[in-house]
């Protein structure tokens, strides 16, 4: 718990965090001198999200599902559209399930999951080192690998999530300014059509799960349409996208068909 509470100094942070273009800037500024231990460390940490830096970055810490993430500097931050796809997950993996979560970045889904069925068995795979060690000390059990590289010949599972980049890359510039100066372009760029990594984690999850299994992967844009041939040529059917408020498309869950590879 930070030290700095007085209306004067949270009026101040908000008033900066405003200047610098932060559309939260009230509740940035509060969790910012809530968790500053001292003076000196709460302006360092102003002048780091005046420069745009990830707010999670500075602090460690992302609310996801109600629930705190350890984020460190340079992994992904966990969007709150993301929650969605980890609801329906959840709701989707049997009690005993076994679940793999590609791509799993500092492990968001796959720690709620762990909390949501904590009788299921849940991994997450990343090829990044430092959001695998993110995702380990939010208490997933993480390999550093390719896809499902170190999953083929394993037990069929029955629940594969994936947050896998879907920015085409023509459209990153398009990308808040803060974005594309900090966060991970491996992150972020899925290939000319947004779809490169995106087609991986369908092929991998056809291999991985088992019949009548689920896949539940984010996506954007009419993207939903372009996977169609993947998905229909890996073995998947009930493909049920779904959208947010705005009405943009946000994911996909899809069923596996047909016997297991």
């Amino acid at each position: 718990m930070g030290v700095f509470v007085a209306e004067p100094v949270l009026g101040t942070a908000v008033q900066r965090l405003v200047a610098a273009g932060c559309i939260n800037a009230a509740e940035e500024a509060a969790e910012l001198l809530g968790g500053a231990p001292d003076e000196h460390t709460l302006e360092a940490w102003l002048c780091r999200r005046e420069q745009g830096e990830p707010l999670a970055w500075i602090t460690s810490t992302v609310l996801f599902c109600g629930q705190p993430l350890y984020v460190a500097p340079g992994v992904y931050v966990p969007r709150v559209q993301t929650e969605e796809l980890a609801r329906r997950a959840a709701m989707l993996l049997p009690a005993n399930g076994r679940a793999v979560d590609l791509c799993t970045g500092a492990g968001a889904i796959a720690a709620h999951l762990r909390r949501q069925i904590p009788t299921a068995t849940v991994i997450g795979i990343d090829i990044d080192v430092r959001a695998a060690a993110c995702a380990r000390r939010n208490g997933v059990p993480t390999a550093v690998a390719d896809v499902a590289e170190p999953l083929h010949g394993h037990e069929a599972v029955d629940l594969v999530t994936a947050i896998a980049p879907y920015v085409p890359t023509g459209e990153l510039g398009l990308l808040p300014a803060d974005v594309q100066r900090y966060e991970p372009r491996l992150a972020l760029d899925g290939g000319a059509d947004g779809l490169d990594l995106v087609r991986r984690v369908i092929a991998a999850a056809s291999r991985l799960l088992r019949p009548g299994g689920w896949l539940l992967t984010e996506v954007g844009g009419d993207q939903d349409a372009a996977l169609a041939p993947t998905l229909a040529a890996t073995g998947f059917d009930h493909v049920t996208p779904w959208w947010d408020d705005d009405g943009d498309l946000r994911g996909i869950a899809c069923c596996r068909v047909g016997s297991y590879r």
